[in-house]
């Protein structure tokens, strides 16, 4: 029903225009209206929508791109309204146009999961499911993923790591890993996963060439920090509000940079607790901050959580993460 509604704000009549081949005495009821008839012009708008250009829509739909150009005129024509900006880059997606493909990836979701179920086949996991979650916890993830495409192997996974919030009810993402505070969007049903703490930690050769460090020496000593992209991060605003800014050498925009920054022994810097591939030599040098924990959470959106691509990924990854060597959220 919620779909619906949202379909027929886009759905305001137009003049009707005569069936072709025949005279106008008879009209076509359906023109100035979405139907299922033009369900190939909203597919090929929301994959452009989707990847951001008409070339990799057109190769994912098997397509010429002048077919994908094709549709979109003649869906913004059909509905009054623009759905994209075009510019240098590619498509950005209006707010209409945001409205309209928040339904199209539900509607494409839920299709797949009627053609299951119809060929009796409704509790396979099939299709892309789109993932989304923080650089840092890559690592993390990745080999789950790999297990879990090895037990679905006609899955395919788009896994987008991101500092951007990505908006679940425009279709933009089926699961989503976010740490901080607890998310509060509308709409979306979330779920502890796990609590992260980061240590504050350095390479022997900076020990050795600078020696330990205590509360009151801080500016004495060489810091890796973050930068504006990572500034809400709350490890890094306690190292903004305690160090002075002199004493931090190097600011990076991720934290797979701050690990290679801390590993290279430029200065002191935070490392995940779990992360254990090629730290252990590293030196713990306070110990770790109530400020230095974030949870952890999985973020589905309500329309599309108990698909069974959806269902399926967030019962694996819940259990996996028993194995994973960290702290219940």
């Amino acid at each position: 029903a919620r779909n619906l509604a949202l379909l027929r704000r886009f759905a305001h009549p137009i003049a009707f225009r005569p069936i072709s081949g025949e005279t106008g005495t008879r009209h076509d009821a359906r023109a100035g209206r979405v139907c299922m008839d033009n369900w190939d012009e909203i597919r090929t708008a929301y994959q452009v929508a989707r990847l951001g250009t008409v070339s990799g829509a057109a190769e994912v739909l098997g397509v010429h791109h002048a077919t994908v150009i094709r549709h979109i005129d003649a869906l913004e024509a059909r509905l009054g309204a623009k759905l994209f900006q075009r510019h240098a880059r590619g498509y950005t997606a209006t707010e209409a146009g945001q409205d309209l493909f928040s339904i199209a990836a539900q509607t494409d979701d839920q299709f797949t999961q009627l053609a299951g179920r119809i060929r009796g086949r409704g509790d396979e996991v099939t299709g892309e499911l789109i993932v989304t979650t923080l650089d840092a916890l890559s690592p993390l993830l990745m080999p789950s993923i790999g297990q879990f495409m090895r037990l679905h192997p006609d899955l395919r996974v788009r896994l987008i790591s991101d500092q951007r919030l990505f908006r679940l009810e425009y279709g933009e993402a089926h699961v989503a890993i976010r740490a901080g505070k607890l998310p509060d969007q509308p709409d979306n049903v979330v779920q502890p996963l796990f609590a992260q703490t980061l240590r504050l930690m350095a390479a022997p050769a900076y020990v050795e060439r600078f020696g330990r460090l205590t509360e009151e020496n801080l500016a004495a000593h060489r810091f890796v920090g973050g930068t504006d992209d990572t500034a809400r991060a709350p490890y890094f605003r306690w190292l903004n509000d305690r160090v002075p800014q002199q004493a931090i050498a190097i600011r990076v925009s991720s934290m797979q940079a701050a690990r290679s920054a801390t590993l290279s022994g430029i200065g002191i810097g935070f490392i995940a607790d779990w992360d254990r591939d090629g730290t252990d030599h590293l030196i713990e040098m306070l110990p770790p901050l109530e400020d230095w924990t974030a949870r952890v959470w999985l973020v589905t959106h309500m329309d599309l959580h108990r698909t069974a691509k959806v269902q399926s990924f967030v019962r694996f990854l819940k259990d996996q993460v028993k194995g994973w060597g960290v702290s219940a959220s």
